[in-house]
């Protein structure tokens, strides 16, 4: 008689794997958040403040773009870590307001990067804490993407200029062609989530689409 041996199959444990947020964890951070201008009330300076009205004044979306946001049908709630003091949040944020503004799909919510510790950590870039980070959920708060916290246009321009900061003061605000660039770069991001949230069988078979 042949002896059968049962070899129990384990699966290895990968030390410091962590916990992700759950959807109910980034539906309370998203509750906690801000609107735009709401954010800038609270933690802006006046000059800060100056800053980002600024740049907000200088960003146009093209007739196409209007267009393409306003045909989002998901809802699309969107987080954005921020800091009102962060230049690169000066010449970035603004572009989401106006994105937002133009689609009734879009939700958007800033939090402040300090405020709740617990999720910015869950959204380093190159492991650091960068802002702006942009969390893309979808509308039961499923994370579906991050991005941040620069736009290849806008790190294409970084590195022509040779900045060697981390976070620009806003001070010097960038041309009208790179401003264009970065908008085109975030509609894109924009875009994908929406497509992922169209596409989603989960989602389609909640909608009936």
């Amino acid at each position: 008689m042949i002896e059968t041996v049962s070899i129990a199959k384990t699966s290895p444990t990968i030390a410091g794997a962590g916990v992700p947020p759950t959807t109910d964890a980034w539906s309370k951070a998203f509750a906690t958040a801000l609107p735009y201008r709401d954010f800038l009330e609270r933690y802006a300076t006046p000059d800060q403040r100056a800053r980002w009205d600024a740049f907000h004044s200088r960003v146009a979306l093209t007739t196409q773009q209007q267009m393409l946001v306003r045909s989002f049908v998901r809802r699309m709630p969107v987080l954005v870590l921020s800091g009102a003091w962060c230049g690169d949040c000066v010449n970035q944020c603004p572009i989401f307001d106006h994105l937002a503004t133009a689609s009734e799909a879009i939700d958007l919510r800033f939090l402040d990067r300090d405020a709740l510790p617990e999720i910015a950590a869950h959204l380093k870039v190159c492991g650091g804490q960068r802002v702006p980070v942009v969390a893309f959920l979808s509308e039961d708060y499923e994370l579906v993407a991050f991005h941040g916290d620069k736009t290849l246009s806008a790190y294409r321009a970084a590195l022509v200029a040779q900045l060697g900061e981390s976070c620009s003061s806003g001070a010097v605000p960038p041309p009208a062609d790179v401003i264009a660039a970065v908008a085109s770069d975030w509609l894109d991001q924009f875009e994908r989530v929406q497509i992922i949230l169209r596409l989603s069988g989960r989602l389609r078979q909640l909608h009936g689409d």
